[in-house]
């Protein structure tokens, strides 16, 4: 499952998104600092209208989407990185996430503190990233002290110590290690540090019910900070985030609308989520049940039936696959191949995003 970690300064409007998105979480959302002192976790479901069309075609008696768990870490300060505000524990729960969400405020609330005294998006998404790669370099300098004596006789010491020196000449100069284009061996070297500047991020700006639609230049601001950092950025509002679960499901749409939307952050963020990591989605589907899959981009056939089960990808022979909208449009599994729209591919295909698949395997 995939796992996404919300962080931010204190008082950004983290913990209102996270029970937002979360509808049934127990984080407190109070305008103090550090008020979410353990990290609180949650499981979403990842919102997909194909799901139910194909249910309805294949008249599935279950319905069961891919999920992701949003995990609400407390407020980071300056300072962190040595401790300051329980930052090496908040820092710690970060290591644990495939993906980081960095809530920006984008949004002026005289009522709202500010742990900084005023509003100040640049400032506040590098103050939270030169904690990370604050944290970083002290990692990377304890690994290279240990690599020392290895490096004269160890090739692969060698190798790794030429990785991480190029990774600590990246955070001395503020960067972050995300930033390096690393080979998948170089990669492979590293990341048992679980290195907070390395997880991919996406800014969330907070903007006010009002910039949702056409956004602010504190938005802006922050946009041109991904850009450069080759990040995803999202528009959000926590509060109207809030404001949504409160409403009946068949109302959302017509109230998003009214703010010149047609999505909601949930929507936006994981989509974001999913470009950002390279992520694509398949279906089974059947009476028994219709099922959406979470692949990276490139796998291939076998790659894609191991994510359901180890065995069909070993036994793997063929795959009986049809694009999910072919599919919809036929109105059959039966007038597809009629069609001549149902393929049987190899062990080479590459599936693509809403392929529908059924698996043909040896035991």
């Amino acid at each position: 499952m995939l796992k996404a970690g919300i962080v931010g300064l204190p008082n950004v409007g983290k913990s209102t998104l996270f029970n937002a998105l979360v509808a049934n979480a127990q984080a407190e959302a109070a305008n103090y600092p550090f008020c979410t002192i353990e990290p609180n976790s949650g499981v979403v479901s990842v919102p997909d209208p194909r799901l139910d069309q194909l249910a309805q075609l294949s008249r599935s008696k279950e319905i069961v989407p891919t999920r992701v768990e949003f995990v609400d870490i407390a407020g980071l300060v300056a300072g962190a990185s040595q401790g300051e505000g329980l930052g090496n524990k908040f820092l710690a729960n970060i290591r644990e996430v495939d993906a980081i969400v960095h809530v920006v405020r984008c949004f002026e609330d005289d009522d709202v503190i500010h742990v900084s005294g005023s509003v100040g998006p640049e400032r506040d998404a590098e103050v939270i990233n030169l904690e990370l790669g604050l944290a970083d370099l002290s990692q990377v300098e304890k690994r290279r002290e240990r690599l020392r004596k290895q490096v004269r006789t160890s090739k692969e010491a060698q190798q790794e110590d030429a990785v991480l020196a190029r990774i600590q000449a990246e955070l001395e100069a503020g960067g972050a290690a995300r930033n390096l284009d690393l080979s998948a061996e170089e990669l492979a070297l590293v990341k048992p540090l679980g290195l907070l500047s390395a997880k991919p991020i996406i800014y969330a700006t907070n903007v006010s019910e009002n910039d949702l639609a056409g956004g602010n230049v504190h938005g802006e601001a922050v946009v041109a900070l991904a850009a450069r950092e080759r990040a995803e950025t999202v528009r959000i509002s926590a509060q109207v985030e809030a404001e949504l679960i409160e409403l009946p499901l068949e109302d959302r749409a017509e109230f998003l609308e009214g703010l010149g939307v047609s999505e909601g952050g949930l929507q936006s963020l994981i989509r974001a989520t999913y470009s950002l990591l390279g992520l694509r989605t398949y279906f089974t589907s059947g009476e028994k049940e219709t099922r959406a899959w979470t692949i990276t981009a490139g796998m291939t056939a076998p790659q894609a039936a191991g994510v359901i089960h180890t065995d069909f990808e070993r036994g793997f022979i063929r795959a009986q696959t049809i694009g999910c909208g072919q599919l919809l449009e036929a109105g059959s599994l039966a007038e597809a191949r009629t069609r001549g729209w149902l393929r049987s591919e190899g062990k080479d295909y590459v599936v693509v995003e809403g392929d529908v698949m059924e698996f043909l395997f040896n035991v």
